[in-house]
């Protein structure tokens, strides 16, 4: 490209040539690349307008009088805001917060289990883990979807890891009430870590229990049997 230009410079008189190949020699190529290290947008995160403004009312409330939130604002919201105004919420480690978008979650769509991990999650990162044992209290005794196992193994690994027994013990009468290991299939790693995390906290019968659906479903072959 540069000697077609330098070619087409004859037709100009010398001083316009002297400029024009001035400005061509100062021509440096240009790399484009990445604007930045920004990570991907994640699912849920996305932030519509709507989220945005309500976040902005619950955070100045919360500066004012946390007493008195807006909390009606939420409501008007769609699942997918909620859901992530929620999430960000979280992100900013604003969990009083995000546990009142967590409670129109839960009353207008109900929360999987997935949203409980992350809850979870949160409060013990902030030390607020007294508000784990009233949470899981709260749950329906049939939210507990035996076949969300993904969702199912955070929370428990969550709560273990949050030393929280009585959450614990109460997540495995759930499970079993719902029908995990007779109706829904059991999952060897969820087992695992469930009679491992029960054995920890002194529930040894749980464990127990959590070992033999485990052995009924592999007939002995996963697990060892116990001298």
């Amino acid at each position: 490209m540069a000697s077609t230009l330098y070619s087409n410079l004859a037709l100009f008189p010398s001083t316009t040539r002297s400029a024009a190949a001035a400005s061509i020699r100062r021509i440096t190529p240009v790399h484009c690349g990445p604007r930045d290290n920004r990570g991907p947008l994640l699912k849920g995160r996305i932030l519509s307008t709507e989220a945005i403004q309500a976040i902005q009312s619950l955070k100045r409330a919360h500066r004012t009088d946390p007493s008195k939130l807006p909390t009606h604002l939420l409501s008007r919201l769609i699942k997918s805001d909620l859901t992530a105004a929620y999430k960000e919420l979280l992100r900013q480690d604003q969990c009083t917060l995000a546990l009142n978008v967590f409670s129109t979650i839960r009353s207008e769509y109900g929360a999987d289990l997935d949203l409980y991990a992350e809850l979870v999650l949160a409060l013990v990162r902030n030390g607020l883990t007294e508000e784990i044992d009233p949470l899981i209290g709260e749950m329906e005794e049939g939210l507990v979807r035996c076949d969300e196992t993904k969702g199912l193994l955070r929370l428990v690994k969550a709560l273990i890891g949050a030393e929280r027994r009585e959450s614990t013990v109460r997540i495995y009468e759930m499970m079993r009430s719902s029908g995990w290991g007779s109706r829904y299939e059991v999952d060897e790693y969820l087992a695992r870590v469930l009679s491992k995390g029960l054995r920890r906290f002194g529930e040894g019968e749980l464990a127990i229990e959590v070992d033999e659906a485990l052995e009924r479903l592999y007939k002995g072959v996963l697990v060892k049997p116990r001298v």
